[in-house]
């Protein structure tokens, strides 16, 4: 398998699952799922590849193991993103920027969480980085917990298993073996379909209700605890 020459060695997916295994897959899962830090992991095409390696034997662990395992982990790390931004809320808008954190990726996830209410949960799955942000955003808004637990199992069952299977089914194909760094960059790409048409959607349903009212606290603004995804 050829490396992914988009960044330094240590992001390279196969680098990264022959070094760490199984273990190192499922931290870096959880921390992208919800911790800060996590952001910047690359875990579409890690998924992907761990589906490969499975299917042609270079990773001896079940499938069907992997595939609960990294549900697990990415349901996990979206609980305590979700409870760090409950616990942080607000003043989490007011932190400076440094070299690991960015104000404006955080204004992204709450325009996103804004715009699309819980269902942005299993959307953001898909889409690095704001994947990261939307439990922690949720949290923040004070999003009803049930609702939160249900919308995180999905997404994290759709992406988690979905990706790895992707990478499973597609193991055996010599195509894939050849063009793995084109395959890789596809991933990333089409990781934003999903928001291309809810963003799609939304426009159109503008341009029918010109006059309809933004959401509380308008797009732009910190969400605040009981807003519209509050527990009633």
């Amino acid at each position: 398998m050829t490396s992914l020459a988009l960044g330094p060695s240590w992001l390279d997916p196969d680098y990264l699952l022959q070094t760490f295994g199984l273990v190192g897959l499922l931290i870096i899962v959880f921390a992208e799922s919800g911790l800060l830090i996590g952001f910047f992991l690359p875990g579409d095409s890690l998924l992907f590849t761990t589906g490969l390696l499975v299917t042609t034997g270079k990773l001896d662990t079940p499938l069907w193991l992997v595939c609960i395992l990294v549900v697990f982990a990415a349901v996990l790390g979206d609980q305590v993103g979700y409870l760090f931004g409950k616990k942080v809320g607000p003043s989490l808008f007011s932190r400076p920027d440094s070299k690991l954190f960015k104000q404006e990726n955080v204004e992204k996830a709450h325009e996103f969480f804004e715009k699309y209410g819980p269902k942005s949960l299993v959307l953001a799955r898909f889409v690095p980085i704001v994947r990261t942000f939307t439990p922690i955003i949720a949290g923040v808004s004070g999003m009803n917990y049930r609702s939160f637990v249900t919308f995180n199992v999905i997404g994290g069952t759709l992406w988690g298993a979905g990706v790895t299977l992707l990478g499973a089914a597609l193991g055996n194909v010599a195509f894939v073996h050849q063009h793995i760094e084109l395959i890789l960059v596809a991933i990333v790409l089409v990781s934003v379909v999903p928001i291309a048409i809810e963003f799609l959607r939304a426009r159109s349903k503008a341009k029918k209700n010109p006059s309809a009212p933004e959401g509380p606290g308008g797009p732009g603004q910190a969400p605040q605890r009981g807003g519209r995804h509050a527990k009633r």
